[in-house]
């Protein structure tokens, strides 16, 4: 099945590998951005005026597309200003010190929990529901915000979305494409998403603390700390704070930890899945907000509350504001350069420009196990640079069905590689904007997160693609 590249292809192309090489030498890309997304405008309508508005009209449907996480964050943050500043976040956190009492415990600790977490509840709603709880404590025995950033990342992004084992969202749509059962992908994926969880994740602790021991280490801060989720005891602003007993704080350390609780098991009891669960956290995070707001400022908390929400949505856009050019131009990879530009630029057999290129690699190829193997691991990274990582693992599943036909076997083995693949890369763990929840929740750059997570995540498909060869 073959595909016809067009210019417009190719000079997407293009601006992606310029914008890698950016990212990769620490440049910012905002400017490239919005320059591809002109350029694509231009080729695909032909005008100024249409290409122009297409900058425009990008970034809001960018914004449309990140709103939710957006305001989950945002809201994340202004109930931990008003914990931090009563002291009933150091009262939630105290229990947990005596688990997390060194970086390493408290790295593995993080990551496991939100691996857990991940796989019943998929990982967004789980980052705001561990980040507020377990950060503090990390931070305090000495794990550098962006380790724990980078746990959570890993192993919720990384090794539970790729698996999805529970939910079973990602095997579904790629044993749909390749024709094959659900269980049999779910089987072929488990030693992949294994060796590819071991070997990023100790790759990524061992490259984190070698850093730290030769003084090479940043830890990505975001720059504007002023509105940055509080990493320690910070505590300005508290004259305005009523004293609350210990006893009240135990009992509200406790409601609140319950009430999240409640969250987990109505998630489990109620199916709510993606969007439906992050607003269920994000509720119960305004109610505690509005709660503890009243309980902390007794007669000013009318006012307070206001100040608490504008505290985080400056939060929120401050760290999403370099974020939206660069997704709009990678969401015009998929469905956006339809809905902005039309169908006319691409041909009635285009599944869209990041796709294309996908099923033209596979095309250009050979096809035996070994090439195969690459193949999809290939297919399925550039299909995630879109930033969702589920966009193109139907492709991935029907190119797996071809080479699998091709050589006589390792279909399951070829589809979960893929699978693995597009997910790692455009689940959240490299594409910047993927990676914002916990990124966020930790007050670092989601860039620096990108490019700490780099390395283990190549190498790591690495080795699981060279693993994924044996098992075909």
């Amino acid at each position: 099945m073959g595909i016809h590249l067009t210019e417009i292809h190719w000079v997407y192309l293009a601006f992606i590998v310029l914008i890698i090489t950016l990212l990769i030498r620490r440049r910012d890309t905002t400017m490239v951005c919005i320059t591809g997304i002109f350029a694509l405008g231009l080729l695909a309508v032909g005008s100024l005026s249409g290409s122009v508005s297409g900058v425009f009209q990008s970034f809001i449907y960018a914004t449309k597309e990140l709103m939710g996480t957006i305001m989950i964050i945002s809201i994340i943050v202004a109930m931990s200003r008003v914990l931090i500043r009563t002291g009933i976040n150091e009262t939630m956190v105290a229990p947990l010190t005596r688990f997390l009492r060194t970086p390493a415990m408290a790295y593995w600790g993080i990551g496991l929990i939100m691996m857990v977490t991940s796989f019943f509840f998929w990982p967004s709603p789980a980052v705001a529901l561990i980040g507020a709880v377990l950060l503090p404590a990390a931070i305090r025995v000495g794990l550098p915000a962006i380790g724990a950033a980078m746990a959570m990342n890993l192993f919720g992004h990384g090794i539970a979305l790729s698996g999805d084992y529970i939910i079973q969202g990602a095997p579904k749509l790629t044993a749909d494409a390749a024709g094959l059962p659900v269980t049999s992908v779910m089987a072929a994926s488990v030693p992949l998403v294994i060796v590819m969880g071991v070997v990023t994740t100790a790759t990524a602790y061992w490259m984190m603390r070698r850093d730290q021991r030769t003084g090479n280490f940043s830890e990505g801060l975001i720059a504007a700390r002023s509105t940055a989720l509080p990493l320690t005891e910070r505590k300005e602003d508290e004259e305005d704070v009523q004293p609350i007993s210990p006893g009240l704080k135990k009992g509200l350390a406790i409601a609140i930890l319950l009430l999240f609780a409640l969250d987990v098991a109505a998630m489990f009891l109620l199916d709510l899945q993606g969007g439906d669960a992050t607003a269920l956290v994000g509720g119960t995070a305004v109610l505690i907000l509005m709660a503890i707001t009243l309980i902390a400022h007794r007669n000013r908390g009318l006012e307070q509350m206001t100040s608490y929400l504008i505290e985080g949505f400056m939060f929120g856009f401050r760290v999403f504001g370099p974020v939206i050019p660069i997704a709009a131009f990678f969401y015009l990879g998929d469905a956006a350069f339809t809905e902005l530009f039309g169908g006319g630029a691409l041909s009635q057999a285009s599944h869209g420009i990041v796709n294309d290129l996908g099923l033209a690699l596979a095309n250009a190829v050979p096809l035996n196990g070994a090439v195969g193997a690459v193949t999809l691991t290939l297919t399925g990274a550039i299909t995630g640079l879109d930033g969702s990582g589920f966009s193109g693992i139907s492709l991935a599943g029907s190119i797996a069905q071809l080479f699998a036909s091709a050589i006589g076997s390792g279909a399951a083995t070829l589809t979960a590689l893929g699978q693995v693949a597009a997910i790692w890369v455009g689940g959240g763990t490299l594409i910047p904007w993927a990676l914002i929840p916990a990124a966020a929740i930790c007050g670092v750059s989601p860039f620096e997160l990108a490019r700490r997570n780099l390395k283990p995540v190549m190498i790591g498909l690495a080795v699981t693609t060279v693993v994924a060869m044996f098992l075909i």
